[in-house]
C-alpha cells in the first residue's frame, strides 16, 4: 500500500486500507466499523464509497484503527478535512496543512534502484551516525560503531548515501539526511530486505550478552493463535513501530544509534483437530 503521504483523498486510502487487508487475509467492513468504533457494520464501506463522510470527530479513531499514529494520524485527520470541505479557504488551509506535516516528518521510501542500502547493517547505521558526528573522518565513525567495520568500508557506504540521496554532503566532512525516516517499499527487492532483517536478528543475539539490561531491551512472549488473531497482532506490531519511529523524530538531542527488531513468527506447524493442518 502506498505511503499515506501520497493521497489526497481520504476515500480512496479507506478502500487501499480495506483491499491491502483483505489481501493479507480475513478481514471484513464489519470488522474494520468495528475496530473503529463504528456499531453500523457496513458505514466505513459507504464512506470509501462516497455515499456518506466520515466526521473530523470521528477521523482520529479512524486512524488509530488503520494503525496511524502521530504525524499519520495528522494528515488523515487534515485528508478529512479536505474531503469535506465546502469552501475553497477550508481546502487550501487543509492542503496547507498537509504539506506542512509532509515535509516537516519527511519519509524516504527505498524504491528496488536503492536496494543496496538493505544489503548491510552499515548503511541504515552509518547514515544515522554521520549527521551526529560533524567533522569525524571514516575512521572515527568505525570505532564508534559495536559491529566491526573497516574505514574503507565507512567511505563507500558514505560514498553510496550520498550518490543515492540518503545524505547530503556539507562542506568536506559534515553530512546531513535528506529525509528523517527510511521504509522499504514492496517493491524493494524482498530478497535484500531478508539479508536486513538476517543480520540484524544476529547483532541482536550478541546484544543479550554484550550489553547491560539497563542498556538494552528485550522482550518476548509464547502464544496460540488462529489466523485472524495473527493478523491483528501484525497490524499491532505495526503501529506500534510507527509510534516508536514517530517518537524518535521527535527527539531534539540524538547522541546513539538503536535498533528495534519486531519478530513474531511460528514455533510449530498449524494444527487441526486431527493433526497438522
Amino acid at each position: 500500500m502506498k505511503s499515506i503521504f501520497e493521497y489526497r483523498d481520504y476515500h480512496l486510502y479507506l478502500q487501499d486500507y480495506y483491499d491491502e487487508r483483505k489481501r493479507q487475509g480475513s478481514f471484513s467492513w464489519r470488522e474494520f466499523c468495528g475496530n473503529a468504533g463504528f456499531s453500523s457494520p457496513n458505514f466505513l464501506k459507504l464512506v470509501a464509497m462516497g455515499q456518506s463522510k466520515l466526521s473530523k470527530v470521528k477521523a482520529c479513531q479512524v486512524a488509530k484503527s488503520m494503525g496511524l499514529v502521530d504525524y499519520e494520524e495528522q494528515y488523515f485527520y487534515q485528508l478529512v478535512v479536505l474531503g469535506n470541505a465546502e469552501n475553497s479557504e477550508v481546502q487550501r488551509a487543509a492542503l496547507l496543512e498537509m504539506q506542512r506535516i509532509a515535509l516537516e516528518h519527511q519519509v524516504r521510501v527505498v524504491d528496488k534502484e536503492a536496494f543496496q542500502y538493505y544489503e548491510s547493517w552499515k548503511y541504515p547505521v552509518i547514515r544515522e551516525l554521520a549527521p551526529l558526528m560533524p567533522g569525524a573522518t571514516p575512521r572515527d565513525l568505525a570505532e564508534e560503531c559495536k559491529e566491526y567495520v573497516s574505514a574503507e568500508e565507512v567511505r563507500d557506504v558514505l560514498e553510496f548515501l550520498v550518490k543515492a540521496g540518503f545524505l547530503k554532503k556539507e562542506g568536506e566532512k559534515n553530512y546531513v539526511q535528506t529525509e528523517q525516516t527510511v521504509i522499504g517499499s514492496k517493491d524493494a527487492l524482498p530478497i535484500a530486505i531478508r539479508a536486513m532483517h538476517k543480520e540484524m536478528a544476529i547483532m541482536a543475539a550478541r546484544a543479550v550478552d554484550r550489553y547491560t539490561a539497563n542498556e538494552r531491551f528485550f522482550n518476548g512472549a509464547t502464544l496460540s493463535v488462529d489466523q485472524d488473531a495473527y493478523n491483528k497482532i501484525v497490524e499491532e506490531i505495526k503501529a506500534c513501530c510507527k509510534k516508536a519511529v514517530a517518537i524518535a523524530n521527535e527527539c531534539g538531542n540524538y547522541n546513539q544509534v538503536c535498533r528495534i527488531n519486531f519478530q513474531f513468527f511460528p514455533l510449530t506447524d498449524k494444527i487441526t483437530g486431527n493433526g497438522r493442518a
